[in-house]
């Protein structure tokens, strides 16, 4: 019986080795695991025992025991925890240093923008008021005027005079437009009309256009000096410039657009003032504000000695002389024109062509109704030339830079929290998160410190095209034998968008309670236009004063 167990037991341990090398049971070793086999392995061995030792498998080398394949995969588990520790740590302190670098920079910039102001106007900066709007609509500018030029030109119809385009710019961006700092909607008037107007008439270059307005952030601002309370903004090279204008203007504009475009493809040469495009902006739960792009009269490389805004009426149309020797560029009325005994020095032929396209223009807005207009003239004196740096030749721009690409498990900072958005891909949310860091990180800069692109002295190629910008841009004094003098006139009809409605007329009437009707700005638009021709007339060298309007 005892046999037979031990016959058993080796057939068990031959399929689950024991923990330690097995042993023959003929060894005196095996005692202690199986005492009772002892008698009979010392006192008789039988066959069966030596069967049964023949069948007992040699000692083999054991595999490793489970534990230890556990244990390994533990080790590998907490190195992997380690590391992903330090990717984190290292993550951390990036993103510190990353943040410290942000706030010095920001500061510098700060620091910059209280010390150095521009030029001209005032700077934006993230902290202005006006920076979103100005962003926005630069963003919109280069997106809607780029898809209308890259489509085939097309005869123009009727409804492209009341056409509208819309867009809509969010962080995100989508197959229409790409992404942008801020939600806004932005809507182009009229794309394929003041297309036309650049191309065909005023002889723009799409891409000197676009890069103009878009390829730099304009950071100069001017208020109006005029009492409509719209702004101003200047492009960098001070080419063009943006005007914020109200609604009922919007419509104005708009409604005449059609007899505007007629009159500029056969009038070439007109002196009213030139449309480039009419847009929108509009900012979420914000008002709508509406603006035209124009081009600036004054040149960037010519200092403007003397600037007068001319409508031939007398009533409220004098700057204080005081005020003027005291600030050498403002903008001086009719009244000091007259006092100063100041004329045009045009000669037979540059006056003939002066007052006869001023008639023309004059006699458009007589027929749409329009009044307050005026002549903008500015004097640069060729003999006092820019010895006065009243214009320096570097103008403040703000140029984001793409420097290191952000990682793209920084956080960023979109200035809203409630708001939590979903990017399309991860390169699009990185090349978004790059762009918006970098103009984070940019400051103001000079034009001057780079040659190339500082402003141009010579003549703005397409205002060569026309007859009162031809001369350095603009128009310059002749003599009595069309000789040339040294002056050179700025000069152009501005505040176009003005009709003789309701309003105009009850301030007609209320002013004319206490001055002559006669001389107030505000009378019919046939009346206005008569009194503007007649003295702008009498402004030109040589003319018959007793032909101008009353001035007292």
């Amino acid at each position: 019986m005892q046999i037979d167990q031990q016959w058993k037991e080796c057939e068990h341990r031959s399929f689950e080795p024991p923990p330690s090398p097995p042993v023959s049971l003929n060894e005196p070793s095996i005692d202690h695991l199986h005492p009772s086999s002892a008698a009979i392995t010392t006192t008789k061995p039988n066959i069966k025992q030596k069967s049964l030792n023949s069948l007992v498998p040699s000692p083999q080398p054991l595999s490793p025991p489970l534990s230890s394949t556990s244990n390994v995969d533990d080790d590998i588990a907490l190195r992997q925890a380690q590391l992903k520790q330090e990717r984190a740590d290292k993550v951390k302190v990036a993103q510190q240093a990353q943040q410290a670098q942000e706030q010095h920079e920001s500061q510098a910039i700060k620091k910059r923008q209280s010390s150095e102001q521009p030029l001209v106007g005032n700077l934006i900066g993230e902290d202005h008021a006006n920076y979103v709007l100005m962003y926005n609509m630069l963003t919109g500018i280069r997106i809607g005027v780029s898809r209308c030029q890259a489509k085939l030109r097309k005869p123009l119809s009727d409804a492209d005079f009341k056409a509208k385009h819309k867009f809509s710019f969010d962080i995100i961006g989508n197959e229409l437009t790409p992404s942008a700092k801020y939600d806004f909607k932005f809507k182009d008037y009229a794309p394929w009309v003041f297309r036309s107007l650049r191309d065909d008439y005023f002889h723009l270059d799409p891409a000197d256009y676009l890069l103009s307005l878009t390829a730099k952030y304009i950071l100069t601002e001017l208020g109006s000096p005029g009492k409509s309370g719209s702004f101003f903004y200047f492009s960098r090279d001070f080419k063009y410039i943006i005007k914020t204008v109200s609604h009922t203007e919007h419509k104005f504009l708009r409604s005449i657009l059609k007899d505007y475009y007629n009159h500029v493809k056969s009038n070439p040469h007109t002196l009213l003032s030139r449309f480039y495009g009419l847009h929108r902006v509009k900012l979420p739960r914000g008002r709508k504000i509406h603006f035209v792009i124009m081009n600036n009269l004054f040149p960037p490389h010519r200092d403007i000695h003397e600037t007068y805004d001319l409508k031939g009426s007398a009533i409220g149309r004098e700057y204080p002389e005081e005020k003027a020797r005291e600030k050498p560029g403002a903008v001086l009325k009719d009244k000091n024109w007259v006092n100063r005994h100041r004329s045009l020095e045009l000669g037979p032929e540059k006056r003939a062509l002066f007052l006869t396209q001023l008639q023309r223009d004059t006699m458009l807005l007589q027929k749409l109704g329009i009044m307050d207009y005026s002549l903008l003239l500015g004097i640069h004196d060729m003999t006092r030339g820019n010895s006065e740096g009243r214009r320096k030749e570097t103008l403040k721009v703000y140029q984001p830079q793409l420097e290191e690409p952000v990682p793209e498990d920084q956080p960023l900072n979109t200035g809203s929290t409630s708001i939590q958005r979903r990017m399309s891909s991860a390169i699009h949310r990185g090349e978004g998160r790059n762009v918006r860091m970098s103009i984070k990180r940019t400051e103001p800069k000079n034009l001057d410190k780079d040659p190339t692109r500082a402003l141009n002295n010579a003549d703005i190629a397409e205002r060569r095209h026309f007859w009162f910008y031809q001369d350095e841009g603009g128009y310059r004094a002749t003599d009595d034998n069309n000789e040339d003098l040294n002056m050179i006139y700025y000069l152009g009809v501005i505040d176009i968008c003005t009709p003789y409605n309701f309003v105009k007329r009850i301030e007609h009437r209320w002013k004319s309670l206490t001055h002559e009707s006669q001389m107030i700005s505000a009378v019919p638009a046939q009346q206005y236009g008569d009194r503007f021709i007649q003295f702008m007339k009498s402004i030109v060298r040589g003319a018959d004063l007793t032909q101008r309007p009353k001035m007292e």
